[in-house]
């Protein structure tokens, strides 16, 4: 859009239709939709980006009628829901500026934003890619930390627990242990209301640790 007809995008108030056509970037064809909107549609929409202006609008009313943006009449503010089908409907251009930063803070259209808050936008959301990125990368790695000392600390438990129900090589037990039950018994007897010392959660985490101590090559 060149600086001409980027100064003529601005106005204090707009008509939803007004707002929409600067919001698709269409006011070189705002004359021709016009006379198309008052020929009562007849014939070929004026522009190909006619589908994009008809979301927009529906854009402005959705968020005029959910109360997100303040509207009124010949650029009075005044919020009426019987005003939406006022045929002089506006919206001011601060309120409109407001609202496209807390719902589409990705856009910055030129009739709202000037060049120097386009260019601010973008630095900005590479900024934010770039610390997500890492954010990320952090989260992942601490996930594989977490899951490595997971590993160690099943094969350790697995590897007590053959050491305590296993015999030596000349078939003498290592221990009193007949049965994995014996062992949770005596954990419970000694260590009951500790965290995790309950017969469920030592089950469970037992037979997991000798399932993870027989997988590994």
């Amino acid at each position: 859009m060149n600086e001409h007809i980027q100064r003529q995008c601005t106005k204090v108030f707009y008509s939803p239709l007004e707002a929409a056509i600067r919001w698709s970037d269409l006011l070189e064809h705002e004359a021709e939709i016009l006379d198309w909107i008052r020929s009562e549609f007849h014939g070929p929409p004026p522009h190909e980006h006619w589908p994009q202006l008809l979301l927009n609008v529906e854009r402005l009313f959705d968020a005029m009628k959910h109360g997100e943006l303040p509207f009124g009449t010949s650029g009075i503010t005044q919020c009426a829901i019987a005003l939406l089908n006022a045929p002089d409907l506006t919206v001011r251009h601060v309120d409109l500026r407001r609202w496209m930063v807390w719902a589409y803070p990705t856009l910055k259209p030129h009739f709202l934003f000037d060049e120097a808050e386009r260019r601010s936008s973008v630095v900005l959301d590479q900024e934010t890619a770039v610390a997500l990125s890492q954010h990320l990368t952090l989260i992942k790695e601490q996930a594989q930390t977490r899951a490595s000392a997971e590993i160690q600390y099943l094969n350790i438990i697995g590897a007590l627990l053959t050491l305590l129900l296993g015999h030596s090589s000349s078939g003498e037990r290592y221990s009193t242990f007949n049965t994995l039950g014996a062992v949770i018994g005596a954990l419970i007897t000694h260590h009951s209301g500790r965290p995790g010392i309950n017969e469920q959660t030592l089950w469970a985490k037992f037979a997991e640790a000798k399932r993870h101590l027989c997988a590994q090559p």
